[in-house]
């Protein structure tokens, strides 16, 4: 900083043509703007200004610094300037990343709405349900679903994410419904593979007993809404999220069971990697979900999961 600080006066110096109106432009003495000169030319170890008593000159070195170093200060003027404007108002490029499932449920539906409230942001959105690295991948915000984020983030919780046990109509038809959990070792289970335990669910029964029940199928998938292709096929039976299927669950098209039993739920959290000088393009888009997303979500059915199952 004192480099750019001699630097800064020295280019005074030669744009006011002496150093008595350079120290006049700064609100200095004359003594210590020829200090700060000094300073520099020794720090460089070449003489950049010929001066006397009448008349000052730029040295051929002088003449070369002079041009080069002040495109690097204007470079820095406009740096300042953009980062001023970037932060009085929500703008620029948002990237975030979002568990893929529910980003294109239910996040890439709102940002026609987000980008009418704020036309100077773009979005770029990645869909992975990997855990990705936000400061090494260069995320600004990441959507995560879980029991507790990651703990070197700052995470704002945006409402509850609760799984219900459901399948179609058709293969209850067929199969029965299960009436306790430990009928689902006898169904075709149809795994999500990036659940903890895939297949082991857990369930927690009235009296408060935790239950866990070992379970198989023919089937298993990395995406929720393919394995919902295949619970609409008729295919199996699965324990998934309610923003997956609560629309096909209110329709019809697919039925919960087991709404006695409670599982665990997690929740839908904001995260991010610090808190202090918190963009305004982060900050307008993590408000704007968290006015969109309550306790009782719109894709969700009724807070106990009581569903319309048995």
């Amino acid at each position: 900083m004192e480099r750019l600080n001699d630097i800064a006066v020295f280019i005074q110096v030669v744009e006011s043509g002496s150093f008595t109106a350079a120290a006049e432009r700064l609100g200095i003495s004359k003594s210590v703007v020829s200090k700060y000169v000094t300073r520099l030319e020794n720090g460089l170890g070449a003489r950049l200004l010929n001066r006397s008593t009448r008349r000052m000159s730029l040295t051929e070195v002088g003449q070369t610094f002079f041009l080069q170093s002040r495109r690097g200060l204007e470079a820095i003027e406009n740096a300042e300037a953009e980062v001023s404007r970037l932060q009085e108002a929500p703008r620029g490029m948002l990237r975030i990343n979002v568990p893929m499932s529910f980003g294109i449920l239910h996040i890439a539906p709102l940002l026609p709405a987000f980008q009418a409230l704020y036309p100077d942001v773009s979005v770029d959105m990645g869909l992975e349900d990997r855990h990705v690295d936000l400061i090494d991948e260069g995320v600004d915000l990441a959507i995560r679903i879980a029991e507790m984020p990651d703990s070197s983030l700052v995470a704002r919780r945006l409402g509850p994410c609760r799984h219900v046990v459901c399948a179609a109509p058709e293969y209850l038809a067929r199969n029965g419904a299960p009436r306790v959990p430990e009928d689902l070792q006898h169904h075709n289970a149809i795994c999500y593979r990036y659940q903890d335990s895939p297949n082991v669910w857990c369930f927690i029964a009235p009296d408060g007993r935790l239950i866990s029940v070992p379970v198989s199928g023919s089937i298993q998938t990395n995406n929720s809404l393919a394995l919902k292709q295949v619970l609409l096929a008729g295919g199996g039976i699965t324990l998934t999220p309610t923003f997956v299927v609560g629309d096909d669950i209110k329709a019809g098209r697919l039925q919960a069971v087991l709404g006695r039993y409670r599982t665990k739920e997690v929740s839908i959290y904001a995260v991010y990697p610090q808190r202090r000088h918190l963009s305004p393009k982060v900050r307008a888009f993590v408000d704007f979900l968290a006015q969109r997303m309550t306790e009782c979500p719109a894709w969700d059915l009724r807070p106990d999961i009581g569903a319309s199952g048995v």
